[in-house]
């Protein structure tokens, strides 16, 4: 009942033809198509040599390595070829059972396909019920669409619910009995716009629970490639550049060209030592902040990195700026005094924020850009409407003096440096508090953007890498750089964050692997203290670096045609790459 009538037996029923093996292949197989016996009758194949290998290694199957490279030229259309592979190896894709058995779900012959399903290779018990469930639901279905609804309450009762498996959702096909309207609320979404469509679904479905040996996964051989590449390009050491650019025809391997290491330009508008920087999210500007009380957004293009305004007001040194979600604002925090706002497109300052009696040590952005955060030197975190009212403020030892503050993407987590040796993660919804404990003094830390890891710069000239998603976990090591009386600042960056940058109080710059933790580069060409790296965000190949000789370097490619250094204010001194 519900299915299609056949008096021939199993062994001589016809196979699958090639347009309908590259139909089922790309999901796209319409109604069942008759063909003539000469089309579909399975060909006697011969499958010997199953212990054969091919390749180098002697570890590539012959029969595995054919009927993979036959389902890829199905996949991708070349029907004859596949079909000329199948005859020519002597390998099928699929066995004369597995045939019979597509051929049975295509034409929707639910009780022959059952039958079969335990003769083509499942051991499984649970698997075998589990997929006898998934042909019997699409029998139920199709009598329900032909309004046979007494055969599909006979099919749920005594086929679908004795299989006693998925009891919620029997009960969801007990509604569509009561209500068939509900059916289309159970069912996956556009599974009733054609009957054939849905039985090629219904295969694929099926093919999941089915041993890989019986039949071969979709885009086996696509997956297998891919993974080749991708296990290439996690082991390259360089490897900083678009994916689009690996190749199948040699094996890759990225050089140290493709690590920003020359300096293209030098600013120098701060007249004096230069603590921070950051680039907008769009990698479209840059801002910079220094002991001169001053901050400067720089304008990133094409043809490098300009002046764009000089932000002045604060009466104290500028310690951090943080950029809005939109890159249309800036915060900027003093020392232990004010935030003030800014509009990136005419430099006005737009508010100031500030606590009667106390300063700000750091400030940030919600996700949505509708408030602001900011650490105050009562060691409690603050969070502000745009227009300066007070909305909740965390008292105790949330934050320190000296302090950065980060908040995570989904505006859940606040995230300060609550003691010394402590960062504190406090869940604001949740009122959750979580803590990361060193044995060193902890100078600053930069959060992933991911938000799944934290880069913690410690007082014994270590940089930790902590997993924060779930338990937390303290992940890799970096050494190298040299920290003794200043605070450090490090980053992620480069292609897919895969590189960790770090200032050091010996003038160079450090770039470290971030998976193996080996030093890569040591940058020489500042004169005084690194103090903070930024790497952008958008353009894996450019970092910027701040010092204390107060200039900031902008750092790219090392090629030979690369044009002559670019210098601003430079006072007619000339610099080269790494020297004055």
């Amino acid at each position: 009942m519900g299915g299609v009538e056949d008096d021939e037996p199993a062994t001589k029923r016809m196979k699958l033809t090639s347009e309908e093996l590259r139909r089922l292949s790309n999901g796209t197989s319409k109604e069942p198509v008759a063909g003539s016996s000469r089309d579909l009758m399975a060909r006697p194949l011969q499958s010997d040599g199953g212990d054969e290998v091919v390749g180098s290694k002697g570890v590539i199957k012959k029969v595995e390595f054919v009927r993979i490279i036959a389902k890829a030229l199905y996949s991708l259309g070349y029907v004859k070829s596949g079909a000329h592979l199948e005859e020519e190896s002597g390998i099928p894709l699929y066995s004369s059972l597995v045939n019979v058995f597509m051929r049975q779900i295509l034409e929707g012959n639910w009780d022959g396909s059952v039958v079969t399903l335990r003769g083509i290779g499942l051991t499984d018990e649970k698997a075998i019920k589990s997929a006898s469930f998934l042909i019997l639901e699409q029998k139920f279905f199709e009598l329900l669409h032909e309004e046979k609804v007494m055969d599909a309450l006979k099919t749920l009762r005594t086929e679908i619910a004795p299989l006693s498996i998925n009891h919620s959702r029997v009960r969801e096909l007990s509604s569509c009995i009561v209500s068939p309207s509900n059916c289309f609320s159970v069912r996956s979404p556009k599974q009733d716009i054609s009957r054939a469509r849905s039985r090629t679904k219904l295969l694929e479905e099926l093919q999941k629970l089915l041993p890989p040996a019986v039949m071969v996964p979709d885009r086996r051989l696509e997956h297998l490639v891919e993974q080749a590449l991708v296990l290439q390009r996690d082991a390259c050491m360089f490897h900083n550049s678009s994916d689009k650019e690996m190749s199948l025809y040699s094996d890759h391997q990225c050089g140290r060209d493709q690590i920003p290491s020359q300096t293209l330009q030098i600013l120098q508008d701060h007249t004096d030592e230069v603590w921070f920087l950051q680039f907008s999210h769009n990698g479209k500007y840059l801002a910079s902040s220094s002991s001169d009380h001053s901050a400067i957004i720089w304008e990133v293009d094409a043809n490098g990195v300009s002046f764009k305004h000089k932000l002045s007001g604060h009466q104290k040194p500028v310690s951090s700026v943080s950029w809005s979600p939109d890159d249309r604002q800036l915060l900027t925090c003093g020392v232990e005094e004010v935030v003030r706002r800014w509009d990136v497109s005419s430099g006005e300052c737009l508010h100031v924020y500030e606590k009667a009696g106390l300063g700000m040590v750091s400030c940030g952005w919600s996700p949505d850009g509708k408030w602001i955060f900011s650490g105050v030197n009562d060691k409690s975190i603050c969070m502000w409407e745009l227009d300066g009212k007070e909305l909740e403020c965390w008292k105790g030892p949330r934050t320190l003096k000296i302090s950065d503050l980060e908040i995570t993407s989904d505006g859940k987590q606040i995230i300060s440096i609550c003691k010394e040796t402590a960062i504190l993660l406090l869940d604001r919804e949740a009122r959750v508090e979580r803590l990361i404990h060193e044995d060193q003094t902890i100078t600053s830390f930069s959060l992933s953007r991911d938000n799944k890891f934290l880069l913690v710069n410690l007082l014994n000239q270590e940089i930790h890498l902590w997993s924060i998603e779930g338990d937390l976990k303290l992940v890799s090591k970096y050494k190298g750089h040299k920290r003794t009386r200043f605070i450090i600042r490090s980053c992620f960056g480069g292609l897919e964050q895969a590189f960790i940058a770090s200032g050091s109080e010996d003038s160079l710059v450090y770039i470290w692997h971030r998976a193996t933790g080996e030093l890569i580069e040591a940058l020489p060409g500042h004169s005084g203290a690194v103090n903070c790296i930024s790497w952008n965000p958008t353009n894996p190949h450019m970092l910027a670096s701040a010092s204390d000789d107060r200039t900031i370097r902008i750092w790219g490619l090392n090629k030979l045609s690369s044009p002559k250094l670019k210098e601003t204010h430079s006072n007619g001194i000339h610099y080269c790459n790494g020297g004055t």
